[in-house]
C-alpha cells in the first residue's frame, strides 16, 4: 500500500468518526425504524468510500455527507412517509417547547402537526435541517444544492407561515411549574425555538 493511500484512507476514517453520529441522527429523525437509519448510514458512507479520492476538504466533507444521505433517502425511502415521520417529529418538539401547561394544550400537537404537514416540502425540509441539524442557511445551501438566497427566503416563509399558524402568544406564554423530564431540556427548547427564529439567518 502506498503512503498516498495510507493517508487517504487515514483521513477517511477520520472523517468517518468525526461524522457519523451527525448522518445516524440526521437519518433517525427522518425514517421510522433504527435499523432503516443504519442502512441510510451504511449506504452513505459507501458512496462516501467509493469517492474518497474526490471528497471535499474539511467541514465542506460534512455538509457533502449530508446531501449524499438526502438522495439516499430519497431514493430508498418513500419520500411521503419520510417526510410524515419528520413533520411528527419535529410537531412533537414544538409542542414540548411551547407547552403552557394549560389543560387542553395537548390540542396543540395536532395544530402544530397541521401547520408543518402544511408547508410546501422545501420549506418543510429547511425547517427540519435548522431545527434539528441546526445548519445556517449556508450549510442548508450546500446541503440540498440551492441558492442560499432562496434558502433564506424559504426558511422566511416557513418561519412566517408557521408563527401565523401557530399564533406567536402561545410561544411566549410563561410555562407553568412540573418536575423535569427529557423534554424540558433548555437546550431542546431553544434548538425548536431557533427554527422559528428569524434573526438567526446567515
Amino acid at each position: 500500500m502506498t503512503r498516498a493511500k495510507e493517508e487517504r484512507e487515514a483521513s477517511f476514517e477520520r472523517l468517518f468518526e468525526a461524522t457519523r453520529a451527525d448522518i445516524l441522527a440526521y437519518s433517525l429523525r427522518r425514517v421510522s425504524r433504527p435499523d432503516e437509519a443504519a442502512d441510510v448510514l451504511s449506504e452513505t458512507f459507501l458512496v462516501a468510500w467509493r469517492k474518497r479520492d474526490a471528497l471535499p476538504p474539511g467541514d465542506e466533507a460534512r455538509l457533502w455527507l449530508f446531501g449524499v444521505a438526502r438522495n439516499v433517502l430519497r431514493r430508498g425511502v418513500s419520500r411521503e412517509r419520510a417526510l410524515q415521520v419528520g413533520v411528527e417529529r419535529l410537531a412533537a418538539e414544538l409542542s414540548e417547547a411551547v407547552s403552557t401547561g394549560v389543560p387542553g394544550e395537548e390540542e396543540g400537537s395536532p395544530r402544530l402537526r397541521a401547520a408543518l404537514e402544511a408547508l410546501p416540502e422545501r420549506q418543510r425540509e429547511a425547517i427540519l435541517l435548522t431545527a434539528w441539524e441546526g445548519l445556517s442557511p449556508r450549510e442548508i445551501a450546500a446541503v440540498t444544492r440551492t441558492p442560499v438566497n432562496l434558502v433564506r427566503v424559504r426558511l422566511h416563509r416557513a418561519r412566517t407561515r408557521l408563527r401565523r399558524e401557530l399564533a406567536t402568544e402561545d410561544l411566549e406564554a410563561p410555562t407553568r411549574e412540573s418536575p423535569a423530564s427529557p423534554g424540558d431540556c433548555p437546550h431542546h427548547k431553544l434548538r425548536v425555538r431557533a427554527a422559528l427564529d428569524s434573526t438567526t439567518q446567515r
